[in-house]
């Protein structure tokens, strides 16, 4: 109080300079509130594509994608997001607004009935989840989603919106394609952002992709996560052609373990293993049993035509497990 006292010199100048002080607090107030603001507001493409239950608190999360549709042969894609949710007890927190995203005649929702009664409507969308804890090791999200019809950019924007509101520093995304390949390969290759990355992966014995032609959206998030300084990478599990109807759960487990090796958490891949020792025995009797079929793995095998990104051989000579089979579930 003195010293105010003292700055303020006479008295008649004191309830000038009181009002002065009284307007700078205000206004020091204001910008300070402007600023947070600022940190707080949700842009209206945001808005529009996200709905969010709670921002959940994270600590530099590993963001991973999965997506339904033309990157997941043998439901490799989303059938890792899913075993990832199971087995490190993810919770959602938000959701894709499906209107802007996807043609409802192109990918249609899915009814429940039961008795002639309408129980439900699920559209075509994604949702978002998050895992972390000791136990796992680090904080996860995951983003389970069909891939959008529609508006690719603005549905990358609002989820790389997401990433950096969150800390996400690393963003993977997975696919999976159909392959001149075996289904003893493991065989999995990757598209990455930096250069960096790129030697990293060279010591991990993972493919690096040379490719001309149509893409997934992997691809548009990658360049996206790069020009927005994301660490991003984008996986992709080879598939034999041959074999349909099923998952692979030994491509799951490859994947899996590449997952957790690169993005330092714990995740146990010992079930996929068993259940696809299990599989690969049925598949090779069916094999063993068809002369076929035997002959078109024994040229494919001679050829050693491997690893060529999406050039599906066509060939009428394929496995339908469910023919066979009882099909198995990553859920299962």
């Amino acid at each position: 109080m003195l010293f105010i006292k003292g700055l303020l010199g006479s008295p008649s100048l004191k309830l000038c300079n009181l009002g002065f002080f009284k307007i700078l607090s205000i206004k020091i107030k204001k910008v300070a509130l402007d600023k947070h603001i600022s940190r707080c507001k949700t842009s209206p493409m945001f808005e529009e594509s996200i709905e969010l239950d709670y921002t959940p608190d994270l600590k530099e999360p590993l963001f991973i994608a999965g997506f339904d549709g033309w990157g997941n042969a043998l439901d490799i894609s989303v059938g890792m997001v899913d075993y990832l949710i199971r087995k490190l007890g993810a919770e959602p927190f938000g959701r894709i607004k499906p209107e802007r995203f996807y043609r409802y005649d192109d990918k249609r929702p899915t009814v429940d009935i039961q008795g002639g009664l309408l129980k439900s409507i699920d559209p075509p969308g994604g949702v978002f989840y998050t895992a972390g804890g000791n136990h796992i090791g680090r904080d996860i999200i995951i983003l389970r989603a069909t891939e959008p019809s529609l508006r690719w950019f603005n549905f990358i924007d609002s989820m790389l919106t997401l990433c950096q509101r969150t800390g996400v520093k690393t963003i993977i995304s997975l696919g999976s394609m159909y392959d001149n390949v075996l289904h003893t390969d493991m065989i999995i290759s990757a598209v990455v952002s930096s250069e960096d990355v790129l030697a990293r992966l060279k010591e991990k014995k993972v493919l690096l992709v040379d490719y001309k032609g149509p893409g997934a959206i992997h691809s548009t998030i990658n360049d996206e996560a790069r020009k927005r300084g994301f660490e991003c990478l984008n996986l992709w599990a080879h598939c034999p052609y041959y074999l349909k109807g099923t998952t692979h759960f030994g491509l799951l487990c490859r994947l899996g373990t590449f997952l957790s090796d690169w993005g330092g958490f714990k995740l146990e891949t010992d079930e996929l293993a068993v259940t696809w020792k299990e599989l690969s025995k049925q598949v090779q009797d069916i094999i063993d049993k068809n002369p076929e079929l035997q002959d078109m793995i024994g040229d494919l095998r001679k050829a050693q035509v491997k690893w060529t990104w999406g050039m599906q051989k066509k060939d009428n000579k394929i496995i339908q497990l469910q023919d066979f089979l009882k099909p198995k579930s990553i859920d299962s």
